[in-house]
């Protein structure tokens, strides 16, 4: 259960960034430059670290248990 809400709070994050950076990109002023860029690097960096850490934690777990399949609520 734990594992479904941390999942859809961090979709709910990719959601809000994805809508930012189209937000920052339609505004016409000096500032939004960097918020833009700022947002696309995220948008790109998060998922990134986000497949990274779950990737790691998987070959944790298996390592620690290597003869128990990995239960999934």
């Amino acid at each position: 259960m734990v594992k479904r809400i941390f999942a859809f709070t961090l979709a709910a994050v990719l959601i809000i960034m994805y809508i930012l950076t189209l937000v920052f990109g339609l505004m016409q002023d000096e500032k939004t430059t960097g918020m833009l860029m700022a947002s696309i690097a995220a948008t790109i960096i998060v998922p990134i670290i986000l497949f990274a850490y779950q990737r790691l934690m998987n070959l944790l777990n298996n390592h620690k248990n290597p003869g128990e399949k990995d239960k999934e609520n």
